[in-house]
């Protein structure tokens, strides 16, 4: 049974950082592009950052390039999201997936497994 399963979020000032984690089983983990996507209310899902099979390569939504980084460890099948200099706009729900498409995109059809989501609340 796959399992993807968040942690990490929380409530933060702006101006402050929080640690994404997702923790991955059931599925040949290091065989599959991993991504975090957000939704907050009212809004359509969107893309963040996505991570290659093997880590080396990674795209970003232009909204958090230079504030988040993506990265992933194959030895415990986890992928974590760094968040830093965090703005009001990036309240959301927050979500991690898995996409067994040959080259990772941030688009979220593309993905097959996804958790059940981790809240990001960032105050001004």
């Amino acid at each position: 049974q796959v399992q993807l399963q968040e942690s990490g979020g929380g409530s933060v000032q702006a101006g402050g950082s929080l640690r994404l984690s997702c923790a991955a089983s059931g599925y040949t983990y290091s065989s599959y592009c991993m991504g975090w996507f957000r939704q907050a209310p009212g809004k359509e899902r969107e893309g963040v950052a996505v991570i290659s099979t093997g880590g080396r390569v990674t795209y970003y939504a232009a909204f958090v390039k230079g504030r988040f980084t993506v990265s992933r460890d194959n030895a415990k099948d986890t992928v974590d999201l760094q968040m830093s200099s965090l703005k009001p706009e990036d309240t959301a729900m927050y979500y991690c997936a898995a996409s067994r498409r040959p080259r990772c995109r941030l688009d979220g059809n593309e993905y097959s497994y996804w958790g059940q989501g981790t809240q990001v609340t960032v105050s001004s």
